[in-house]
This record gives C-alpha cells, structure tokens and sequence, in this order.
C-alpha cells in the first residue's frame, strides 16, 4: 500500500523552517505497513497544489498533507480542496465549539472573524478533530484514494496523526506488515563493512532487503521485509541478524534506529555497577553532554572536567609542565595523565579523556589538525589511542566523541 506526503509552505522551501512533519508523518505510517513511496514539499500557491494532489492521487492511496490551513490570507488548503473535490465550505457546528473553547479557556484575547473561519470545512469532508489547536484536519476520498489534511504546526499534526489518522487508515484498509532490523555499527566505514559482509549479502533472500545508512563514526545496517505474518517475518529477520553477528558482532553495538551508543554504553556501565569519569579538551564537553542527555545517567556518571587551556591541565588535573614540555599538549602521555587524574579525583571505576587538534589553527601543540588522542584510564590501568580525524572542526569533534564512546564499549564489555 503505497502514500505520498505533501507539506506545503513557502517557509519550507526557502530554508526558514526544517520540514520535521514528514518524518513523522512516515514513520507512523511504516509502523502501520503503509509505504511512503514519495514525499515532496510546495508552495502556497493554488495551481501547484491542485497538480500535486493530481499526481498524488494517480501514485498512491493515501496522500496526506499538512500546511496552509490558518486563519490568514495566505492558507489556500481549504479552498484549493473545495475546487479539487467540486466542493463548497460550510460551518462545522463542533469545530467552532472547539474553537470557542479554546478562546475562551487557553487563549486571552477575543475571537476574531479570521478565527471563526477556520469552522468552515470542505461539506464532503470528514472532520478530524484539532483538540490542540483552532484547525481541523480534514479526510476526504476520492476513487481508491483517501486524502488527509493537517495543520502544519508539529505538535498539532502528530497527536492527530495519532489519535485520529491512523486508526482510521487501520480500520479503512488492509496493510501488510512492514518490518525493520537495525544495527547500529561502530568503528569501520561503510566500504569495510560491504567487504566483509559480500557474500552473506549476495545470499540475502529476495524479500529482505539491506540499507547502508552511514554517519559520522557509525553505519547502520537496515534489514527490511513485508507481509501478511509478522512472526514470519520477525524470524527471517532474526536468522539473517545471527548470520551478521557471526560475521561483524564486534563492531555491532546495538540495535534500532534510535538507541544511541551513548545509551548502549550507559546500561553496560548500570549492569556491571561501574562509575565513569571524563577530562574533556578537544571535545569541549559533548561527551560529558551525550552522557547527561539519556535519563538515569547519574547512577553511573560521577562527573567531568573540561580542561581545554594547557594551563587548565597543569593546575587542575596536575598534570606536570615537563610532561608537556616533553611530549606536547596533544600526546599520549597527556591523554593517559588526564584519564588517571580525572579518575582518581572522582574516584570512579573507569575514566576517558581527549585532547588534540579540532582545528582550523594548531593552537598549543604542533600536532597537525585533525590529530585526537583519547585516553582511558580502567581498573587495570591506562591506555590512549592516537587517531587522524580529518580537517573539518565539526566533524573532528563529532567523530572523536563517538570514537570515545566506543572505546569505552569494548573496555567495560572486558571485564
């Protein structure tokens, strides 16, 4: 079952807003086993969504759009559906109540005639409910094709999306199931991996199909099927993940779209009862902030230091100036001295520290931009990896806290 997403406002293509609705919007609708087979963004212009509900509605069987429904001039949705379906607008008697009562309880000033308008609804229209805010979503059918309309505003579109719209398209149609495997990989690029696992690939059978989906330190490997019996399909699945772990179960360190190895790091660390500590340099606290960003982390998480000035490291990590001297402020000596010393004044099992060159300047050290040392201090000992991270700041940075994390993943899963 195919559907194509429609977000209209001229805001979204002239870069002012990030389209987010469409993911959502999709997602929902994969949950469901509905496939989105096209999702495009337009102006608020008449003509232009007239063509693309036209298009639409030769494509799909569901099409849903969100956008161009307040109170003002510019907010054509209504109108442009009326002379799509040869339709004419009329007050909903129960729209107005909601919006009366929302004036009334939740917004303080007077109800004006532009806000009034929004009761009025396409008469072949079925009304979805706005509980949130003043516009209604809209469903209306034509032929084999149910066409859904929605406010733009994020949280209004998605409660209902989820309280209205997919229940309706549950009820309204019969879907098979879609379903998706992700794992989450770290430590090896997408062209390593794809050698590694060729000939596992080359036999993947027909209906499962295998998604590369690279970022920055990580690639995620998405296995997906569809049909009529989801334990079948959970099943295929699960035999082609065991297939994978025999192969790659090194570098595999999670699974879904959604858990972050800052999350998969975090439960080792709850499981085995061990405390983490972080000296931060190069990275300028976005360790210490993925850790603090998952709920619970303070059950494991004693604290950090970001000691970006070399003169930091000396008075607050006690660091020895000869050492520095000696080696360089970006130097596997500092790393190691940061990680034992941030370690022993938290007092915490296990300690990770980085210092190097983001960029675009060389700063203290002579190391060449891009260069990251991360330290790890455990209860065995220490050790640092020395690493070159390209010349992109950003991305430096980035890839050295995922790098971190990672390094801390194989450490704890030792012991």
């Amino acid at each position: 079952m195919r559907a194509h997403i429609i977000t209209i406002g001229d805001e979204i293509l002239i870069g002012q807003i990030v389209d987010t609705n469409s993911a959502f919007i999709a997602k929902e609708l994969d949950k469901i086993g509905i496939e989105v087979r096209e999702i495009s963004s337009i102006s608020d212009d008449k003509q232009h969504i007239i063509n693309s509900l036209t298009s639409a509605k030769d494509a799909a069987e569901v099409v849903i759009i969100t956008g161009g429904l307040g109170p003002t001039k510019d907010d054509v949705t209504k109108h442009t559906f009326c002379e799509f379906f040869e339709d004419h607008l009329v007050e909903d008697a129960a729209v107005l109540q909601n919006i009366e009562h929302i004036f009334k309880h939740h917004v303080n000033r007077p109800m004006l005639p532009a806000n009034r308008s929004q009761a009025l609804v396409p008469s072949k229209s079925t009304v979805l409910m706005n509980r949130n805010g003043t516009a209604p979503g809209m469903w209306m059918k034509d032929g084999n094709t149910v066409f859904i309309s929605m406010p733009g505003v994020p949280f209004e579109m998605k409660a209902l999306m989820t309280d209205e719209v997919i229940p309706r398209l549950q009820r309204e149609f019969s879907r098979p199931f879609i379903v998706h495997k992700t794992l989450q990989t770290y430590g090896i690029g997408e062209s390593e991996i794809a050698d590694k696992i060729e000939d596992w690939e080359n036999e993947l059978p027909k209906e499962i199909k295998l998604a590369y989906l690279p970022a920055l330190g990580k690639v995620r490997l998405r296995l997906s099927t569809k049909g009529p019996v989801k334990e079948v399909l959970d099943q295929k699945l699960e035999e082609q993940v065991i297939s994978l772990h025999k192969l790659i179960g090194d570098i595999i360190v999670g699974y879904d779209d959604d858990e972050l190895i800052e999350t998969v790091v975090g439960r080792l660390f709850v499981q085995k009862g061990k405390t983490l500590s972080v000296a931060e340099s190069c990275t300028g606290g976005q360790i210490a902030s993925a850790i603090t960003s998952i709920p619970g982390a303070s059950a494991y998480f004693k604290g950090g230091m970001v000691t970006y000035a070399t003169h930091s490291k000396v008075e607050l990590l006690k660091i020895e100036q000869s050492v520095i001297d000696e080696h360089s402020v970006v130097s596997a000596p500092v790393a190691e001295a940061m990680a034992s010393a941030v370690k022993n004044w938290y007092k915490s099992d296990y300690a990770i520290s980085t210092t190097g060159n983001a960029g675009p300047s060389k700063g203290d050290s002579d190391a060449e931009v891009g260069t990251v040392i991360i330290g790890i201090a455990t209860p065995d000992g220490v050790f640092s990896q020395e690493f070159k991270m390209g010349s992109q700041r950003e991305r430096v940075i980035s890839k050295s806290v995922n790098k971190a994390f990672e390094l801390l993943q194989k450490e704890i899963l030792k012991n």
